[in-house]
């Protein structure tokens, strides 16, 4: 008896599209795993009296949910006096031996009733299971009686209990994250997954709140029946929806593509995790009026003004308002619970979402003025706009918004979903309104400046602009504010992008930006502030000190190139003459490195001879001692290498300048020792050969990019990142006669994106020949197919 693949041929057979199949097929498996228990039970006490002895079941089992491979989670329940110890242990031998031998999982345990009470008052996730107990054979009064009074000790334990429930809701969603916002998630322990409605269970069995129905209880069905796909497509039981996963699990179930999949698990983890947040609510607000309930118990309403109250921790409409004849209500109430950090209650957001008229199009003036104030409103923001959102309110504002709600984003960089993202960087924008000269266009830029990204976008800048442009006329803006939100819309990453992939110095790259926000220095404090926002909101990958430094640096340039003569250009240059010292050092042959530390990142100078190789050499011994490089600005002043390294410390030390020159100093007279690190750290790298005979091609791509400078030649390259990857590099161009101006390094995901501005090396820009070769020795060192290591 195989339970496991009889239990997924059940499955299998039962469809996953049609409307209801996941409910008929966990009934099925549920009817056939109690005909199955009740089969061994009935062989395991054949020819015995056992009376006072049942088999139950909890979990998933006891709530008909349980999926294709899903634990059995029985209880051999009894009232400790019918049976000796010695007869329960070998009757309940006789159950479990049975199941794992058919392949079953098996969370098993033998208890009394008076057991069960114990158990269950000393542990808050064993109380929580044991509401579920389910008679599955035997003695059905013994299932009764310890449901029955662990019921009774669950609700009169309520008010104690409660605190120590929430804390541990937040302590496991902190462990397991919010299922809505990553892209592996665990379906049942995340934020918003499937234990999260047993918790909703438990607080409605405790009378202390009415469990919400329609949306949550169909996003719930829809969490299982991803489950159950995933157990199908895998043929185990877990939890874990990784990317491996994603197609197979999308076509099951009839979605277009993962992550249409992806897009439906996160909707339904937020209907969840909202319903959550409403019935703890519930039950605290319950627990506080039994507290302090002396007499009849009026309600506390402090007024907000419009018809707005607040109670009881949330804002409420005042029993006379009537959102049909007030189409701004709904902005009034988001503004207000936006500012006093009060969530809206569901009922007055159901009201909100069911009556209220319409917004007028084009909106009017103090429609517009609303509509900023709640942006502006700050963190408040985020858990009123998520409500307002699932009840269907924002769409009705920005219809547009439905095509961006809950899509997944797979770039490693981001955290949140895009529809969240863009709300957190409207969050974002708020501490750098006072640098612009029109906060409300700001906010507005940050809350569209991802709208295109919709299925099918390549380019989401691009696709985005023009909805944002709807979007903005529709709001009423004259046609001058509509077109400069769409050029933020548009540019939003040119800033950043420009800033780390080119020359922040080159008078080519301040051209560009100069050209990009059509030469007004206002529209480039809008997009420098909606770029930071932008890249805070996506996470801490994506705003480094490292990466604020170049962003500086690069609109320091553009301010002055603008004609702003209080602008002051972060320097990339040395000023003044080589000091003494350094003269000296180099001219007797000794490399000088001096360590200048800003937040986490590390400036390093590096003087040594000029030489061909020195950038190799100095980027291997960088790797060498763990040093992650972001950027390297190579220039000779009085006939002495002068490289400005940029470096971050994993590991938190910071560099010893010392010990890097002695380094260098050595790698120039042939002693390859300091390196011997970074050999150790390099994994094995298939050689030429290995990659001729396994037929698969290099993942190195490099491309030229036209008029990025006058005076260089800039190719990007795109690589698998590996230990020793900028040395290698290096050394090929330095064997081939090429110099490295400069390089600008991002690594996102194991992949690279690179920049390296090369001349001859008497400083010239490459001719069309030697740009031929530049690339091919890029790639061929990037692939492991050139030069290596020494």
């Amino acid at each position: 008896m195989d339970l496991a693949a009889q239990r997924l041929d059940l499955a299998g057979t039962r469809s996953f599209g049609a409307p209801g199949a996941g409910r008929r097929r966990r009934t099925a498996l549920a009817d056939f795993a109690r005909d199955q228990l009740q089969g061994i039970w009935a062989e395991a006490t054949k020819g015995g009296r056992f009376e006072g002895v049942a088999l139950a079941s909890v979990g998933s089992l006891a709530r008909g949910d349980g999926g294709p491979l899903s634990d059995y989670d029985l209880v051999l329940l009894h009232y400790g006096r019918s049976l000796s110890e010695g007869d329960v242990t070998e009757l309940a031998d006789r159950v479990w031996y049975p199941i794992w031998d058919g392949g079953a999982k098996l969370d098993h345990s033998v208890r009394t009733v008076n057991q069960c009470r114990q158990v269950a008052a000393a542990d808050l996730s064993a109380a929580v299971g044991l509401l579920d107990l389910t008679w599955v054979a035997g003695d059905r009064e013994v299932v009764q009686a310890a449901s029955a009074t662990l019921a009774h000790d669950w609700r009169a334990n309520a008010r104690r209990r409660l605190p120590e429930l929430v804390e541990s809701l937040e302590t496991r969603h902190r462990r397991h994250g919010d299922l809505a916002h990553v892209i592996e998630p665990d379906l049942k322990e995340a934020r918003g997954g499937l234990r999260d409605m047993t918790v909703l269970r438990a607080l409605t069995a405790a009378w202390l709140a009415d469990r919400p129905h329609g949306a949550v209880d169909t996003a719930y069905e829809h969490l299982l029946d991803v489950r159950d796909a995933l157990h199908v497509v895998t043929g185990r039981g877990r939890d874990r929806l990784t990317r491996e996963d994603h197609d197979a699990v999308a076509a099951l179930l009839g979605e277009p593509d993962a992550d249409a999949m992806l897009t439906e698990v996160a909707t339904s983890a937020r209907t969840i995790a909202f319903a959550l947040d409403a019935t703890v609510r519930r039950a605290g607000q319950s627990q506080r009026a039994r507290t302090l309930r002396i007499g009849p118990r009026r309600p506390q309403l402090n007024p907000l003004g419009y018809g707005l109250f607040e109670h009881d921790g949330e804002l409420v409409l005042g029993p006379s308002v009537d959102p049909a004849r007030d189409p701004l209500l709904a902005l009034r109430a988001a503004v207000l619970a936006a500012r006093n950090n009060l969530p809206i209650s569901p009922a007055t957001l159901a009201n909100l979402a069911e009556h209220s008229a319409p917004l007028s199009e084009p909106w009017s003036v103090l429609a517009r003025s609303l509509f900023a104030d709640l942006l502006a409103a700050g963190p408040g923001l985020i858990p009123v706009w998520e409500g307002l959102d699932l009840a269907g309110v924002v769409e009705r504002w920005i219809p547009e918004w439905a095509d961006v709600r809950s899509r997944p984003q797979r770039n490693p960089v981001h955290r949140h979903t895009v529809d969240r993202h863009l709300v957190e960087t409207v969050v974002q924008a708020k501490p750098l309104l006072r640098d612009v000269e029109r906060p409300d266009l700001l906010l507005l830029a940050a809350l569209l400046h991802d709208i295109g990204k919709v299925a099918g976008a390549h380019d989401h800048s691009t696709v985005g602009a023009p909805v944002a442009a709807r979007v903005a006329a529709r709001m009423g803006l004259p046609q001058r504010e509509v077109d400069l939100v769409t050029l933020l819309v548009r540019e939003h990453l040119t800033l950043i992008d420009l800033a780390t992939r080119r020359d922040p110095q080159d008078p080519q790259t301040v051209a560009a930006v100069v050209d990009a926000v059509g030469g007004e220095r206002a529209v480039l404090e809008l997009l420098r502030a909606l770029t930071e926002a932008d890249a805070c909101a996506a996470g801490p990958a994506a705003w480094t000190d490292w990466r604020a430094q170049l962003l500086d640096r690069l609109t320091g340039g553009v301010r002055a190139a603008l004609g702003d003569e209080t602008a002051r250009p972060v320097p990339d240059e040395l000023d003044g003459p080589l000091s003494p010292e350094v003269i000296t050092s180099v001219v007797a042959g000794e490399p000088h490195v001096e360590v200048t530390s800003v937040g986490g990142v590390h400036r390093l100078d590096v003087y040594d001879r000029d030489r061909l190789g020195l950038f190799a050499d100095t980027a291997g011994l960088l790797a060498s001692h763990g040093l992650v490089v972001r950027t390297a600005v190579v220039r000779t002043l009085d006939g002495i290498a002068a490289n400005e390294w940029h470096v971050e410390s994993p590991g938190g030390d910071v560099p010893d300048g010392v010990v890097l020159a002695r380094g260098l100093f050595r790698l120039a007279r042939g002693d390859r020792a300091p390196l011997m690190a970074l050999e150790r750290r390099r994994a094995p790298r298939p050689t030429a050969s290995a990659h001729a005979s396994s037929g698969s091609p290099g993942q190195t791509r490099a491309m030229v990019v036209p008029q990025a400078s006058l005076d260089a030649t800039v190719i990007e390259v795109r690589a698998q990142d590996r230990p020793g990857l900028l040395h290698d590099v290096g050394l090929a161009l330095a064997k081939a006669g090429l110099s490295v101006r400069s390089a600008h390094i991002a690594t996102y995901a194991g992949q690279t994106l690179d920049t390296f501005y090369l001349t001859e090396f008497a400083g010239r820009a490459l001719p069309p020949a030697r740009v031929a070769q530049a690339v091919s020795v890029l790639i061929d060192a990037c692939d492991g197919t050139g030069a290596q290591g020494r």
